[in-house]
């Protein structure tokens, strides 16, 4: 039914998993597995955090957001994806697809610039740290940490009310394995220009801006550290960078290659592959990258389950 100049869809179909008939049990434990390690692993984050006095400090309260955000993240798209492997139906209803579209990019917006006011803390601690206090205090980073979140819906908002304008002919069958807004456009017809630029002006924006200011933070930290001369404390300074430089490299390299990559060269898999790196696998990955690295964060993990330990030690002895 066509209402104006715009198709009324009722639901989108998604073909990612179109050419897999007999695997999509093994694929169901597969993102299951992938899920149930996000979670676990983002919310233990969160948790130490909060219990451990000694994790109060900008760098973890920024931190236990990007946890939080990789929770939600990861949140939006793989139940859905665990509901179509189980009924073998890969559909989504109009609505919902919207509704996915807009979540995942206020949150992926929200994590880019977080990555980047991290890097800055990490600057201010290494370059500035007779003004630290001043410049990342509690006040500043709650501060932060608000025009981040907002600066994501804000941003998602924009992206989410041009892709309701778009128009759709024939079959909306989507090569994907969620909904985004890079696989909407291509199965869009009519004028979609606005949307494409816009997206594409907001990526430079929400993800190569963030992405140069860490760029910039770092090579002030750098230089920074080639001057302490103490061989362990420029190994302590790069052990402290190192965690924040693998995160900042997965997700802004996968980002740039979901929402920039040119419309003919790409086949399905690798529309997948990327997306699925981008949105699924990063969030698993932040948890292990931070806690394997940190002595701070296993330390407070060994502090909680000693703690338990005794506890529970303590209730079988009475």
């Amino acid at each position: 039914m066509a209402l104006g100049n715009q198709t009324q869809v009722a639901e989108f179909v998604f073909l990612g998993f179109s050419g897999i008939t007999d695997g999509q049990t093994y694929l169901f434990v597969v993102f299951l597995v992938i899920y149930l390690f996000t979670m676990l692993g983002n919310i233990i984050i969160v948790i130490l955090i909060l219990l451990d006095s000694r994790l109060h400090s900008p760098m973890y309260f920024f931190l236990s957001h990007l946890s939080c955000l990789d929770v939600c993240y990861s949140s939006v798209t793989v139940p859905k994806i665990l509901g179509n492997l189980l009924r073998h139906q890969h559909t989504i209803s109009y609505n919902q697809c919207l509704a996915q579209m807009f979540f995942l990019m206020a949150f992926s917006g929200s994590e880019c610039w977080l990555l980047a006011v991290m890097a800055y803390d990490l600057y201010a601690a290494i370059c500035q740290p007779l003004r630290y206090s001043c410049l990342m205090s509690s006040q500043v980073c709650v501060h932060l940490a608000a025009v981040i979140w907002v600066w994501g819906f804000l941003d998602a908002a924009v992206h989410t009310a041009l892709a309701s304008k778009l128009s759709f002919c024939g079959a909306v069958q989507m090569h994907h394995i969620f909904c985004d807004l890079p696989p909407l456009l291509k199965i869009a017809c009519g004028d979609k220009r606005v949307s494409e630029i816009v997206m594409h002006v907001a990526t430079f924006f929400a993800g190569m801006s963030p992405f140069l200011l860490v760029v910039i933070s770092y090579v002030y930290i750098l230089s920074s550290i080639l001057q302490i001369r103490s061989n362990t404390g420029r190994r302590k300074a790069f052990s402290t960078c190192t965690s924040h430089v693998i995160v900042v490299i997965i997700y802004f390299g996968n980002g740039l290659l979901n929402y920039n990559r040119p419309s003919a060269g790409y086949f399905l898999e690798i529309d997948i592959l990327v997306s699925t790196v981008y949105c699924i696998l990063t969030p698993m990955l932040n948890p292990l990258i931070y806690s394997l690295r940190n002595k701070e964060v296993k330390g407070a993990l060994k502090n909680v389950l000693e703690s338990q330990r005794k506890v529970y030690a303590s209730s079988q002895k009475q």
